[in-house]
C-alpha cells in the first residue's frame, strides 16, 4: 500500500464496488460502515476538496448509498461528474444506450430471476453473482448482442460477476482527465484506487497525468502496488485520517 501522502498535493481518486465496499450479493445489498462515511467526509475537507469517488453507478446512488456525505464523484463509468459537495451534477456525455439494446437486455434477464439488470441511466450491468453457472451463457449473448447492430457503438466491461455495456463515447479514464483540468484537483498528484476491469481505463491514462494507480485483490501491470481486500483499503484510510488530525 502506498505510504503516508500530503493530501495538500493528491488527489486521492476512489473506486467503489470491490475497493472501498465489499462486493454484496446484489447491487443493493453493499454496505457502507458509517466509520467510513466520517472518514471520507473528514479527509475531503483536510485535502481542500481533492477525494472523489470514482464508480460506475450513477451519482445519485452513490449519495444514497454514502448518505449523509456528498462527494466530489465521477458517476455512470464517466458519464457525469460533480466536481464538490455543493456542486451541480455535470452530465459529460448525453449519450444513452438505444431502446432496442435495453429491451435486449431486459429479455435476456428474464431467463432467470438471480440474473440483476441494473439500469444506470447512461449504461447498464447484468450481475449473476446469484447465478455463476450461467456466466457461459451470458457473456456470450452478450457479445452476439454487441456484434450486431451496436458494433463499434458500444462496449462490454466484464467485471466480477457483473457484465458492463455502456456507449465507447466516454469512460472512468476520460472523466478521470476532464477531472484533472479542474480545481481543486488541477496541478495536483492523482493517485487512484480499483479494482476490476472497468478501473483499466484510468490505470492506462495516469502516466500521462503522472499520477500513481493501486490495485485491489490482484496486480494489475502499470500500477505501484495491491491491496489485498477492500476491507485493506479502507484500513489504509483510516491511518491516513489519523495522520492528518496530527
Amino acid at each position: 500500500m502506498p505510504a503516508d501522502i500530503d493530501l495538500s498535493s493528491t488527489a486521492l481518486l476512489l473506486d467503489v464496488d470491490g475497493t472501498l465496499l465489499d462486493i454484496a450479493p446484489t447491487p443493493d445489498a453493499v454496505v457502507v460502515p458509517p466509520e467510513l462515511r466520517q472518514i471520507l467526509g473528514d479527509l475531503i475537507e483536510r485535502s481542500g476538496g481533492s477525494v472523489a469517488l470514482v464508480s460506475g453507478r450513477a451519482i445519485h446512488t452513490l449519495d444514497r448509498l454514502f448518505s449523509p456525505l456528498i462527494a466530489p464523484a465521477i458517476g455512470g463509468h464517466g458519464a457525469e461528474m460533480r466536481l464538490s459537495p455543493g456542486a451541480s451534477i455535470v452530465e459529460i456525455s448525453p449519450i444513452v444506450l438505444p431502446r432496442s439494446l435495453r429491451e435486449r437486455l431486459h429479455k435476456l434477464a428474464a431467463t432467470d430471476s438471480r440474473v440483476i439488470l441494473e439500469d444506470k441511466s447512461h449504461s447498464m450491468a447484468l450481475h449473476y453473482r446469484l447465478a455463476p453457472e450461467h456466466e457461459t451463457f451470458l457473456k456470450t449473448a452478450m457479445r452476439e448482442i454487441v456484434a450486431g447492430e451496436h458494433a463499434g457503438t458500444v462496449e462490454l466491461l466484464f467485471g466480477k460477476y457483473v457484465i458492463d455495456i455502456k456507449p465507447k463515447q466516454f469512460s472512468k479514464g476520460l472523466a478521470v482527465c476532464e477531472l484533472m483540468r479542474h480545481q481543486p484537483f488541477a496541478d495536483r498528484t492523482p493517485l487512484f484506487i480499483g479494482d476490476d476491469t472497468t478501473d483499466e481505463s484510468v490505470f492506462a491514462i495516469l502516466p500521462d497525468l503522472d499520477g500513481i494507480g493501486y490495485s485491489v485483490g490482484k496486480p494489475v501491470p502499470g500500477t505501484h502496488g495491491t491491496f489485498g481486500t477492500s476491507q485493506d483499503v479502507r484500513a489504509w484510510l483510516t491511518e491516513i485520517w489519523h495522520r492528518s488530525r496530527t
